[in-house]
């Protein structure tokens, strides 16, 4: 800190994402009212859709806006936590009364839809939940805990039936015939993808760890792969696919042909093995020495000690690199859509192609959720598995401890 410069006394960042929500209200619409769902409709403020009890949350909005300029104490920071967890439901709530008054008002057709204030108010308030957890220092079961509140809480008004008259809700009852099995099969592609992914990964990772010459030479082929757009990976992928099944019978009856199921998944392994490649790497590097020598020392054999010394102790970087491989998997197996793969691609595509902006959404917030909650489950594995690492801390012989 510069000589004579004042301690900060309030929190800049959650002062930003304050400024940010207090732009969304005043110049973005809450809700867009449209006779149908291919306009764009009516613009409407959060103000004219808060009537009686609900003029409270615009009052917690307003204080947690205000928050930020206080001293960022415990109580301020739990405050915001805690608001910002009840204001998700609390927003979603009011959308969704408004929605059911315009339903008794309007034709069946006409939509209601979230607009652009309530949409950028979520990130924001979820952004300041991660921000005052991040300051409060908390362990990660509380911040899994504050997790799960949160989701329980916004999905009180879907489950209910008080967010029924919303657009996305009128989707997803047209879609309720396939929504489920659209989930199944997304998240089938990315499982079929990430165990091959690896199965060949893992090796790897170890065969560049051990030689510099397959570190040069594979490397620069998984970066090569890497920039290479995924619409034009499925394209190199078809032409060969369809020839080997037209070739090979078996393989066609295996599913294996130029569309579909086949060359989505192969072009998702190719993209993940970068990831997952590098984790295993910057895992084995990182087991120090004096480590695998103790390991010797006490009659290991080269297996053993992979197995019992530096898989363990590269399992939480190795956890990081699968952890990057997944996420980048749930999102582009929603382009897999296009060569026929199915899964939510196939419904968030099908509202690009109609001018459905609440059927695109429909698609793409089970993907951010799948993301969000592979991300979490990775997060768990590794705090779980640094265990050995503190053990490192200790000694060598103290983390070859079973």
């Amino acid at each position: 800190m510069l000589r004579g410069a004042l301690p900060v006394r309030w929190n800049p960042v959650a002062a930003v994402l304050a400024f940010i929500g207090v732009g969304a209200v005043a110049g973005l619409p809450f809700l867009r009212v449209a006779p149908n769902r291919l306009v764009s409709g009516e613009a409407v403020s959060l103000l004219r859709t808060l009537d009686g009890p609900s003029w409270g949350w615009l009052a917690l909005l307003l204080a947690l806006m205000l928050a930020p300029l206080l001293r960022p104490t415990r109580a301020v920071l739990w405050f915001q936590v805690i608001g910002a967890v009840a204001l998700l439901a609390g927003l979603l709530a009011v959308a969704g009364s408004y929605a059911s008054q315009v339903a008794l008002t309007e034709s069946p057709l006409a939509r209601t839809a979230l607009g652009g204030a309530f949409w950028t108010l979520l990130i924001v308030l979820w952004l300041t939940v991660v921000d005052a957890l991040q300051r409060l220092q908390v362990g990660l079961a509380v911040r899994i805990a504050v997790l799960l509140m949160a989701v329980i809480l916004f999905s009180l008004p879907l489950l209910s039936g008080a967010c029924d008259a919303l657009s996305i809700m009128k989707e997803w009852a047209n879609q309720s015939g396939v929504f489920g099995a659209a989930v199944l099969r997304h998240i089938a592609i990315v499982l079929a993808a990430l165990l091959p992914t690896l199965c060949l990964g893992l090796p790897l990772g170890w065969w560049v760890c051990k030689s510099a010459r397959g570190r040069q030479a594979l490397f620069p082929v998984l970066n090569i792969i890497q920039t290479i757009p995924s619409i034009a990976l499925f394209g190199l992928l078809m032409a060969p696919l369809a020839l080997l099944a037209a070739a090979y019978p078996t393989l066609a009856r295996a599913g294996i042909s130029g569309v579909g199921m086949a060359p989505g998944v192969i072009a998702l392994i190719l993209y993940s093995l970068l990831p997952v490649v590098r984790g295993t790497l910057a895992g084995l590097e990182q087991v120090p020495a004096a480590v695998r020598e103790a390991a010797r020392g006490m009659g290991m054999s080269p297996l053993q000690i992979f197995y019992r010394v530096e898989v363990p102790l590269a399992l939480p970087v190795l956890l990081a690199g699968a952890r990057t491989a997944t996420n980048q998997a749930i999102g582009l197996a929603a382009v897999t859509a296009l060569i026929g793969a199915g899964g939510l691609g196939a419904i968030m595509f099908e509202g690009l192609f109609s001018s459905a902006h609440d059927l695109v959404l429909l698609g793409v917030l089970p993907i951010v959720a799948l993301a969000v909650l592979a991300d979490t489950a990775f997060k768990v594995l590794i705090t779980v598995t640094q265990g050995p690492q503190t053990r490192l801390a200790t000694g060598p012989q103290a983390a070859l401890q079973p």
